[in-house]
């Protein structure tokens, strides 16, 4: 008998696509096996096989994107504790397949503002990105957080600035962009720490600093903070 886990593999196997893999590599997107198949399609093979918490074990077991992007969508945010999250965060090895864990499950946990504090100070480059991706994240969903626990976040934003590695980096700037997008008193905050930011003699600080603060004080971001 055919499992649903065996048939995900068929169609993903069925549907490789070699070209797409180069291109991919090509944006950071690799792991230990990559087919190159788009999200759109995970997305709509997600919807088919529909919620199963074992499946997404098993799926996320198997050591390639697809079934590890696949098994965030297929699993649930109530069935997930902490333990999983560590087992996981531990697993990932693109950008991609962190953003993905983040935006699609973890960022939807109870456990995700402590987890977004602990994965921030941790050494391990995709953990530490799956960290600020959270904040992120929550900054930009959680509709029903405070602006107290958002600005809690800028203090570990401005520690970890410093930090040159390209993923971490950029999830850093996405972080302290979007908390300064969530209103105009966390925008005020932000942009203060991005200015504090550009003093900084890291390069990577500086880089942060700048760019988050060309975003915050654009005329688009004020005028649709000017709504809210």
């Amino acid at each position: 008998m055919t499992t649903a886990y065996d048939e995900i593999l068929r169609r993903l196997r069925q549907q490789a696509d070699p070209a797409a893999v180069a291109g991919m590599a090509h944006y950071g997107i690799v792991g230990q096996e990559v087919f190159g198949v788009k999200v759109p399609v995970l997305r709509a093979l997600a919807k088919e096989f529909g919620r199963d918490h074992a499946l997404a074990g098993q799926l996320w077991a198997y050591p390639s994107r697809e079934t590890r992007v696949l098994a965030t969508m297929i699993d649930h945010w109530r069935w997930v504790d902490e333990a999983q999250m560590e087992a996981w965060v531990v697993d990932i090895d693109s950008w991609e397949v962190c953003d993905q864990a983040c935006g699609n499950l973890f960022a939807h946990t109870p456990f995700a503002y402590a987890k977004a504090m602990e994965w921030s100070a941790r050494p391990d480059e995709f953990v530490k990105r799956a960290g600020f991706v959270l904040m992120a994240d929550l900054a930009h969903r959680d509709q029903k957080t405070t602006d107290a626990a958002l600005a809690a976040f800028l203090p570990v934003i401005e520690r970890e600035a410093g930090d040159g590695r390209n993923f971490v980096k950029k999830a850093v700037n996405w972080a302290l962009r979007d908390i300064g997008k969530r209103n105009p008193a966390l925008n005020a905050q932000a942009i203060a720490t991005a200015e504090r930011l550009i003093a900084r003699p890291e390069p990577p600080a500086r880089w942060n600093g700048r760019d988050a603060l060309r975003e915050l004080t654009s005329k688009k971001v004020q005028a649709m903070l000017l709504k809210r």
